[in-house]
C-alpha cells in the first residue's frame, strides 16, 4: 500500500547530509514493511539483517564497532557484496542489540557514503535508557498508523484526497462529495490505520475479522509490556492502557489515575504512562494556561489528556462493535466525543505536531480541545462528532483571548464563517493548507 512515508525516504536517500536513518514507530505500524519495499525499488539491493529473527547477528558487534570490520563480517556472515552507496544496508529489530545502535554513530563518522537505516519495536522506550545513544549522528523519521489520506489511497478513492489537496478557499464542497468523505471517515473510525487491517478492508473483509486482528495487535503490545517493562511497571501499564476509553468516555477528559485504580497516585503511575508515551503507544495532551508561545512554559504538567495511537485500537479497547461500517454511529454511545478527538489528536500528530495542548478556563465553564500553533498566532481547535456547531467554550475563548481565528471540527461542510472556520473532520490533514489559504 502506498504510505506518504516514502516520499521522506526518498528525500533522506538524496541528501547531501544524510546520517544513518532510524525509522521510529509504534509496532504493526509498517516500518519493516516501508524500509524493506524502499530497498527494493530504490537501491541495487537491498541488506535486511534483523537482530530479533537471528540472535547470532548481535555477535558482529561485540568485540569493537569499526564499521568496515562490521560490513565485512555481514557480507562473510550473508555471503552477500555490500556495495556502499548503491545498496541499502537495513538493520531490523536494532532495539535487541545495544551495539549496533552505538554503531551507528560510527558508520556516520567514517563511512557517510554508507546508505543504512535501522527500526525496531519500543525504540522510543530503548533511547530514553541508553547511556551511550549517538546523538546528533543520525536522522529520524516517524512512522505513524495510517492517516485518513492514506486510507482513501488504500480503499480506491484517492481522488477524494486529491480533491482535498488541491483546495485553495474555505468553499463548501459538493453535497454529494461531503457526505461520501463522511461516510468514509466513519469506516476509519472503525478500522483504523494500522496497515493490516486496511489492507483486510478494502479487499472486503468483514468488519469483525477487523477487530479480530485489532485483537491480536492489542495483545502483542500486552506482551511487549511482560517482555520489556520494569517488572514492577507491568500491572501498572495494563491497568493505565485498558483505562483509556473510560477516561476518553467521560465528559471531562482529564486524566485522572483514580480511574486506573482506587487510590491510585500519580507518582505511582507516572513513570508507566511515559513508558506507553515513548512506545509510541499514547499521545498526551497538556492543559497549557495561555495561549502563548511557547505553549509549553504555560503548560500544567499536572493537567493532561491521553489518546490512543490509532482510533481504531480505542475502539477494539472499549470493545465497540465494529458495525456497522459508515452507518449509525449511535453504537458508540458516549464514547462517539472520544473517537472524534482521538481521531484529530493522532491526525495532529502525524502532521508534526511535537506536543499537544489544551485549554480550560481556571473555572472550568469552558474548555477548548486542542491549541494550534499556526505563524505568529495560536489558534483555538474544537471538536464536535456531529453537526451541532453550537459551542459556548468556543464562544467564550473567542472573546476572552481574541484570536485572529478560531476552528471549529464538525461533520459539517467546511465553510467560513466570520471569525471561525468550520473544517469537516476529515479534511483535518489539509488545516494548514487551509489556514494559510484563509
Amino acid at each position: 500500500m502506498k504510505r506518504d512515508c516514502t516520499a521522506k525516504l526518498k528525500q533522506w536517500k538524496d541528501s547531501p547530509y544524510r546520517k544513518p536513518l532510524i525509522l521510529r514507530g509504534a509496532r504493526q505500524t509498517g516500518k519493516t514493511h516501508i524500509l524493506r519495499e524502499f530497498g527494493v525499488s530504490d537501491y541495487r539491493q537491498c541488506h535486511y539483517f534483523n537482530f530479533e529473527q537471528d540472535s547470532r547477528l548481535a555477535s558482529l558487534f561485540e568485540n569493537d564497532l569499526h564499521p568496515r570490520r562490521i560490513l565485512r563480517d555481514l557480507e562473510t556472515y550473508a555471503r552477500c557484496s555490500i556495495r556502499v552507496g548503491e545498496d541499502l544496508l537495513f538493520l531490523d529489530e536494532i532495539q535487541s542489540c545495544p551495539p549496533a545502535l552505538t554503531a551507528l554513530k560510527y558508520f556516520q563518522e567514517e563511512i557517510p557514503e554508507c546508505h543504512l537505516a535501522a527500526a525496531g519495536s519500543l525504540l522510543g522506550v530503548r533511547m530514553s535508557q541508553a547511556p551511550s545513544f549517538p546523538v546528533g549522528k543520525v536522522d529520524f523519521l516517524d512512522l505513524h498508523p495510517m492517516s485518513f489520506f492514506e486510507f482513501l489511497d488504500a480503499t480506491g478513492a484517492s481522488g477524494y484526497r486529491e480533491k482535498l489537496e488541491s483546495l485553495e478557499h474555505p468553499d463548501p464542497l459538493p453535497e454529494a462529495l461531503h457526505w461520501e468523505l463522511v461516510r468514509m471517515l466513519r469506516d476509519y473510525h472503525i478500522t483504523g490505520g494500522m496497515p493490516e487491517v486496511v489492507s483486510r478492508h478494502a479487499k472486503g473483509v468483514d468488519g469483525e475479522s477487523c477487530r479480530t486482528i485489532q485483537r491480536a495487535i492489542l495483545d502483542s503490545y500486552m506482551l511487549d509490556f511482560a517482555k520489556h517493562a520494569p517488572s514492577s511497571d507491568i500491572p501498572k501499564l495494563s491497568l493505565l492502557w485498558k483505562s483509556l476509553p473510560a477516561h476518553l468516555s467521560r465528559e471531562n477528559k482529564k486524566f485522572m489515575f483514580s480511574l486506573v485504580k482506587h487510590g491510585a497516585r500519580a507518582r505511582e503511575y507516572e513513570n508507566a504512562l511515559t513508558w506507553l508515551e515513548n512506545a509510541g503507544l499514547v499521545h498526551r495532551c497538556t492543559q497549557a494556561l495561555k495561549p502563548e508561545f511557547p505553549l509549553s512554559a504555560t503548560a500544567d504538567a499536572a493537567s493532561f489528556k491521553v489518546y490512543a495511537l490509532d482510533v481504531g485500537l480505542l475502539g477494539a479497547l472499549a470493545e465497540i462493535p465494529p458495525v456497522p461500517l459508515g452507518g449509525d454511529f449511535s453504537i458508540l454511545g458516549s464514547h462517539h466525543g472520544a473517537f472524534a478527538e482521538n481521531f484529530a489528536a493522532q491526525t495532529l500528530v502525524a502532521l508534526g505536531a511535537q506536543s499537544l495542548h489544551y485549554w480550560k478556563n481556571p473555572t472550568g465553564n469552558a474548555e477548548v480541545d486542542f491549541l494550534h500553533p499556526s505563524n505568529r498566532s495560536i489558534l483555538p481547535l474544537e471538536i464536535k462528532a456531529g453537526s451541532n456547531v453550537r459551542s459556548h467554550s468556543l464562544a467564550f475563548y473567542t472573546n476572552k483571548f481574541q484570536p485572529p481565528l478560531a476552528v471549529r471540527g464538525t461533520m459539517q461542510n467546511l465553510r467560513r464563517d466570520g471569525a471561525i472556520l468550520n473544517i469537516p473532520l476529515y479534511a483535518i490533514p489539509v488545516l494548514p493548507r487551509l489556514l494559510a489559504a484563509t
